[in-house]
């Protein structure tokens, strides 16, 4: 995709771009061909790239655990059920110790939100030209397009919207369960808290809406912000291979150091996403 057509800038922001889906701005529906054609499609555009990864890649979390439960044995199990069960084990242990609730949803939730999390955050981890310059190459060869208006991500955590999506969810059950478990009380937490007296009612209000409106703001933008940067860097050291043979064997080792100490990271930002979940729904269940 670093071909000699296109700058260092184009390079990186044709990486940045998403395939987008939405209505034009003569009517027409169709994807869009540019930068700007993407934002002249605005709010109800769709992200066809993220949504599909992010799709994808849940049907293979199904998958693999409906694989590992079908072939489950009491006896001596093997590798792949080994880890199946020390991922749900770390999962349950880590629920058991923040969450202060009753709930059946809560565990299976975390669990989701771990490993669907991870494998998108997995992604970044595929060389940043493989599947773009492939999607490309068929846009071009299949579709008839110039393949410098062929966009393709494939990290979905790298978008705002998915990870705005999922923070929105943790954040509509993070409601339900507030009123589920205190009722009108849950009314009264944000009235009457910290300070029990009607005369600071504006003030309790402030506070507590704006801290519960933080929530689900620093889930997403944590999550997104992390693995934009760490994409970034891919990106900057992937345009060190066409300025030279020695920046590029020093862009390879970058490379191959930056994946290794990567893996923490996707690792790291799927965790906390859990674990923030999970306090964010103890605290919903919390009665005062």
């Amino acid at each position: 995709m670093a071909s000699e057509s296109l700058t260092t800038t184009d390079y990186i922001q044709h990486h940045l771009q998403n395939l987008v889906y939405g209505r034009h701005p003569d009517g027409t529906w169709g994807f869009a061909l540019s930068p700007q054609e993407a934002a002249d499609m605005g709010f109800w555009a769709i992200h066809v790239d993220s949504m599909g990864w992010s799709i994808g890649l849940g049907l293979v979390f199904c998958w693999l655990f409906h694989k590992a439960a079908k072939k489950a044995t009491s006896g001596v199990p093997g590798a792949f059920q080994n880890f199946i069960e020390f991922v749900i084990e770390f999962v349950n242990n880590t629920v058991k110790d923040s969450f202060h609730g009753r709930s059946q949803l809560v565990g299976p939730l975390a669990l989701t939100i771990f490993v669907w999390v991870f494998l998108m955050n997995l992604m970044d981890l595929l060389p940043v030209d493989l599947i773009p310059y492939s999607a490309q190459l068929f846009g071009q060869y299949v579709l008839g397009m110039d393949p410098h208006e062929v966009y393709f991500k494939i990290v979905p955590t790298t978008d705002i919207n998915v990870t705005a999506g999922l923070a929105l969810g943790v954040f509509v059950l993070m409601i339900y369960y507030g009123f589920k478990i205190k009722g009108v009380g849950y009314v009264r937490e944000f009235v009457f808290h910290p300070f029990n007296h009607w005369i600071f009612i504006p003030v309790n209000l402030f506070m507590e809406v704006v801290g519960l409106l933080a929530r689900p703001f620093s889930l997403a933008l944590r999550l997104f912000g992390n693995m934009f940067a760490g994409e970034m860097i891919f990106i900057l050291i992937a345009t060190m291979y066409s300025a030279g043979l020695l920046l590029g064997i020093f862009g390879g080792f970058l490379q191959m150091g930056w994946a290794i100490f990567h893996i923490l990271i996707i690792t790291l930002q799927a965790f906390i996403f859990m674990v923030l979940t999970v306090v964010y729904l103890s605290m919903s269940h919390q009665d005062h």
